[in-house]
């Protein structure tokens, strides 16, 4: 479509306004379309309200826009819709969002024009709800400003809202609305997927807003599905609409993309995805990209068809991790690590950028200073010697604050005088003395870093005596890898101790098929604070421990921490986070290549692969293929153009086989679907289980697809107390079963609205008790007819 200019209009508020301050949006008014294409009025065959301003509108002509995201054979060139607005006031659109690319021309509609067939309809593609914001814009002299716009596809209300204030601080705000529409216009109701094996009759409405009966084509073409009686002709009475019904066909699992065509007036492109309907078989390896990687990966043989994939993301590097966990640290757990840690992490990360080749953004660090200052300074009032231990560190970090300074020093002399005569820090009765070494390191590591000042100093270096005489007293106890790490990353073991520890962490060190490796955590192995460390907290000691030592593969472990690394989690919490960031910031320090290409082959073919440049590669990405014929054993490379050591890993592929019934400990399971579905009557599902009473349980369904849950009737069953809680979420229904008596029997009923009819799949029903694997039951899919 063209781009058109909104005028904002005299504001009222004097010269030099300035639009914004405050998040200005366009949005679509139907956003109940984003699921199932258009309305109920579509199911029920009558047209939509058309909005108009009655007069002064403008036209704008709509350009063809290919589908966002996707890439299908059937975007045309083309013009032709309009869309009316009507005058606007005090009102600016904002930054567009990411528009989609120019259409290609499918190659059976090009010959079609060649023989003389004619121009195929404008093909309308690109569906956002909200797709402009822009927070500053400034007026002219006169008050006035100007901001192009492109709209999107969807026919529909748009709202517009502008906030304006002057450089004197008065404010003032508008809000508008303009139509979307076409003279005559198709739109198919889609739902948000099918199931393999589905048979579905989906609706088609065409629309007439004119004020004549019109009489047209109607045509549906699907790509990765099948359809039937896609074309005929219909007609349309005046102000008025007609609802066709198409039947569709979905064979095995993967993208469909349908394109419905109203003669040459309109065209619409819709993209959906069928899913598999057998049980997930997925097989994960991680690496690291200092070099090309081959892994030997064993497909299963009776895959269904289209269900196999295979998806690689690349974990960030130092850079990426410093940026992720900035981004997210605030919104995690509030507990008194997590809050030393993100202290800790805005007083350093302004060096920590800079080396990194970064620049820090001062306004946010503040922000994240405050918040984590607020929290600190609560659980520093009464620290016992732990909280003490945590704090400190992040405390000492903000030199320039000068209550976080004196509260740093505060602790770490807490922390000092809680040294015994025997060089023992912390302690209490039921400690073993794993538990008592590993708190005396982290003790030595607080105090250490205080040396500001000759006292300083002189306490640092007389707690280290000190502790460094325990761990060598104790050596022959030490005996599992992870508190040997412990005790050579804080820096309390020197010389032949030192070496004793290093040898029992390689010692200790596993490694994967892939050639990753990583420092499991033995049994009765527990951190300061009594907690047992994650893995990768042990993996991440492990790197800190090994530094320099040439027979260590701290490769293979920096690949391992960083294929473990989640953005939203980072590795565990605060005390994990803050090992793992100290060990990626010490073995990737160097800064990213301009562009990275990385590519994913099997058997020496490329499956799939993506170019890089380095702000996208502080980010975790993802490249995802479909992976046909990976049934038995493959050989797959994962390489990186130039080699980047600072980046992990990981290869995920999958692949969806049959269920099959399955019982394991004692539990039973049946559900019960309706005999006789409808479309938009509800209906009932029966689940009867049969457990032990002590067993807490939880009951998930996937559902046809179309078929939405009743909201009343889940909580009808929690206020009954069969039902703990519940959750619908990508087409699963789950149920958190309540505690029973013994030998009660559960008998579970809920209500479910079917929107589509046909022949629908339901997914795999399953009873699990959360954490126990070995306890569990599954049904297989079973199949549903829907008038």
């Amino acid at each position: 479509m063209k781009q058109r200019s909104w005028m904002s209009g005299v504001v009222g508020l004097g010269v030099g306004f300035v639009l914004g301050g405050i998040p200005l949006w366009l949005v679509a008014g139907d956003l109940m379309r984003k699921s199932f294409g258009s309305s109920a009025a579509a199911l029920a065959g009558s047209a939509p309200g058309e909005a108009s301003d009655g007069s002064g509108s403008r036209t704008r002509q709509l350009k063809a826009m290919a589908s966002f995201g996707s890439a299908n054979a059937y975007d045309d060139e083309g013009g032709g819709g309009r869309a009316e607005a009507p005058p606007v006031a005090a009102a600016a659109p904002v930054m567009e969002m990411a528009a989609p690319p120019e259409p290609e021309m499918d190659e059976e509609a090009s010959v079609a024009k060649d023989k003389g067939g004619g121009a195929d309809a404008p093909t309308r593609a690109w569906f956002p709800e909200t797709f402009l914001f822009e927070p500053l814009v400034v007026t002219d002299a006169n008050g006035s400003a100007t901001v192009p716009v492109r709209v999107p596809d969807r026919l529909t209300q748009w709202r517009v809202l502008a906030l304006a204030h002057s450089r004197s601080g008065a404010q003032a705000g508008a809000v508008t609305s303009f139509a979307g529409t076409l003279p005559t216009y198709v739109d198919p109701v889609l739902p948000p997927f099918l199931r393999a094996g589905d048979t579905v009759r989906l609706p088609v409405q065409v629309v007439n807003t004119t004020d004549k009966a019109v009489e047209a084509a109607l045509k549906v073409d699907v790509k990765g599905a099948q359809v039937d009686a896609g074309a005929r002709t219909v007609r349309v009475p005046a102000r008025g609409s007609v609802v066709e019904l198409v039947t569709v066909k979905a064979g095995g699992a993967g993208p469909v993309t349908l394109r419905a065509s109203l003669g040459d007036t309109d065209a619409v492109v819709r993209d959906f995805d069928v899913w598999a309907t057998g049980q997930p078989v997925v097989q994960t390896h991680g690496g690291s990209l200092a070099a090309p990687r081959t892994l030997s990966l064993t497909g299963p043989q009776d895959a269904q068809t289209g269900s196999e994939r295979v998806r690689l993301q690349v974990y960030p590097g130092a850079l990426g991790v410093v940026r992720a966990e900035l981004a997210t640290v605030e919104r995690r757990p509030v507990d008194v690590a997590g809050d030393a840690y993100a202290l800790l992490l805005a007083g350093q990360a302004p060096e920590l950028l800079k080396a990194l080749g970064e620049t820090a953004d001062p306004a946010a660090l503040k922000a994240l200073s405050l918040v984590a200052t607020q929290r600190v300074l609560r659980a520093a009032r009464a620290p016992s010697v732990d909280v003490a231990t945590r704090l400190a560190e992040g405390a000492l970090a903000h030199p320039d604050n000068p209550v976080l300074a004196r509260l740093g020093e505060r602790l770490v002399a807490q922390v000092a005088q809680a040294q015994r005569p025997d060089g023992t820090c912390q302690g209490g009765d039921g400690w073993t003395l794993q538990r008592l070494l590993v708190a005396t390191a982290d003790c030595a590591r607080v105090v250490r870093a205080a040396q500001g000042t000759p006292e300083g100093k002189q306490r640092a270096a007389a707690f280290t005596v000190r502790a460094s005489g325990v761990v060598e007293r104790y050596l022959p106890q030490v005996k599992d890898g992870y508190t040997a790490a412990v005790l050579l990353a804080e820096g309390t073991a020197e010389g032949s101790v030192a070496d004793a520890l290093r040898t029992r962490v390689r010692e200790a060190l596993k490694s994967h098929p892939d050639g990753t490796a990583w420092l499991p955590v033995e049994p009765d192995t527990v951190r300061a604070d009594g907690q047992v460390p994650s893995e990768a907290e042990a993996t991440a000691m492990a790197v800190l421990a090994l530094r320099g030592d040439a027979k260590a593969p701290l490769p293979d472990l920096g690949a391992w921490l960083l294929a473990h690394y989640t953005p939203g989690l980072g590795w565990g919490d605060g005390q994990a986070n803050r090992v793992g960031l100290r060990a990626a910031l010490a073995l990737f320090k160097d800064p990213l290549p301009a562009r990275v290409r990385v590519t994913v082959a099997r058997d020496g073919q490329v499956v799939t692969e993506g170019t890089y440049d380095t702000k996208a590669l502080r980010e975790v990405l993802a490249l995802e293929a479909a992976a046909p014929g990976s049934a038995g054993t493959h050989a797959w490379t994962v390489r990186a153009e130039p080699a980047v050591p600072g980046l992990g890993f990981s290869l995920a592929l999958s692949a969806a086989v049959p269920w099959k019934a399955e019982t394991k400990g004692g539990l039973q399971l049946a559900v019960t679907g309706p005999k006789e579905a409808r479309v938009g009557q509800l209906t009932n599902v029966r689940v009867q289980v049969g457990a032990p009473a002590s067993l807490p349980l939880r009951f998930q369904q996937d559902l046809p697809a179309g078929v939405q849950v009743d909201p009343a009737s889940l909580a009808a069953l929690v206020a009954s107390g069969q039902v703990t809680s519940w959750d619908v979420q990508d087409g699963a229904l789950s149920l958190d079963l309540a505690p029973r008596e013994q030998g009660a029997p559960v008998l579970v009923e809920f209500r479910v609205l079917p929107t589509l009819g046909g022949t629908l799949q339901a997914g795999a029903a399953r009873l699990d008790v959360p954490g126990r694997p070995d306890i569990t039951a599954s049904l297989p899919p079973s199949t549903w007819a829907v008038r």
